[in-house]
């Protein structure tokens, strides 16, 4: 396993990290423990969860119960600000709220800290001020060790950092955004200015919910239970023309190397200098092992650049 800096900090991050949203709702606790201790034993460390998934606490109550022991070995991210009732009194990014938050996920994750506790989704009614202030004091409190975000518009992103650093404040270390060969519009303002703020980017759909796994097929029927199947959303949105080509293209080039589509939509982001670690979802401990391998083809300059030009409509 390779591990690297998440951001400018000294954190360090295994390059294919765990994403947890399966966990304490579409998966059984029997198959989420054989996920998680696989995770453990491969030299995973980076398990992302946040107080949504799972149906509300669900995945952090899991991870709390399967950890144990090794929690201390992991780093834990989780997040707050999306609603967690239906009243939609709980959720955003007010002092009052986040620190409630956070006891919370403190709670249901059995453990006195996290290691990375980001901002899931911008609450633009609460002043930049308030939620930095607030997330530097559960710094200084020691509940949590770092901060990011997810899901933040590029010039709130910006505000967030300058307003940390003009105040003394701890600045975010890293920002979940979609980065696949088949969503790459962030290249144009987001990895410049994270970049700029010594920020690590963590790519979410880094297999475009299976389709850059070769999940799908065009004009093939959608198999059973595939993450795209389940939302019509999903699939107006993925299972296009446009993006067929372009997989088929993908393919090809991975095929003529000797290699699995899986294996190209990984590397690609693994070498990405803005990509500390890559979250992806499992549902089964031998798909680790698959991303675990994938990672390890390192692309070369002419490959990039093929890649490009196959993918240039995506950017």
């Amino acid at each position: 396993m390779e591990y690297r800096n998440l951001g400018a900090s000294g954190l360090k991050v295994s390059l294919v990290g765990l994403g947890c949203n399966n966990f304490g709702q579409r998966m059984s606790g029997e198959a989420s423990r054989a996920v998680i201790h696989k995770a453990l034993d491969l030299g995973v460390t980076l398990f992302d969860t946040a107080d949504v998934y799972g149906g509300r606490g669900g995945s952090e109550s899991c991870l709390g119960e399967c950890l144990g022991e090794r929690r201390k070995d992991i780093v834990l991210a989780s997040k707050f600000g999306i609603a967690m009732d239906d009243t939609g009194t709980k959720r955003g990014g007010s002092r009052r709220y986040m620190m409630a938050a956070v006891e919370d996920s403190l709670r249901r994750l059995r453990t006195d800290w996290i290691d990375l506790y980001q901002y899931h989704r911008d609450d633009l009614t609460t002043p930049v001020e308030e939620t930095m202030r607030a997330l530097d004091d559960l710094v200084r409190q020691g509940k949590v060790r770092y901060i990011g975000c997810s899901n933040t518009p590029v010039w709130r992103m910006v505000d967030m950092q300058w307003t940390a650093r003009h105040h003394g404040w701890n600045p975010m270390v890293s920002c979940q955004l979609e980065y696949s060969l088949l969503a790459r519009e962030v290249e144009r303002e987001y990895v410049p200015a994270m970049r700029a703020h010594g920020m690590g980017m963590l790519p979410y759909y880094p297999l475009a919910c299976g389709l850059l796994a070769g999940n799908y097929k065009r004009g093939a029927p959608l198999p059973p239970g595939g993450r795209i199947t389940k939302s019509p959303s999903h699939v107006d949105r993925f299972l296009t023309d446009a993006n067929f080509t372009i997989v088929e293209q993908l393919e090809a080039f991975a095929r003529e190397r000797g290699r699995t589509l899986l294996d190209l939509s990984m590397s690609w982001l693994a070498a990405q200098p803005v990509v500390p670690s890559i979250i992806a979802g499992v549902s089964r401990p031998e798909q680790l092992e698959m991303n675990l391998k994938a990672v390890e083809w390192k692309l070369d300059a002419e490959e990039l650049k093929t890649i490009d030009a196959i993918t240039a409509s995506t950017a």
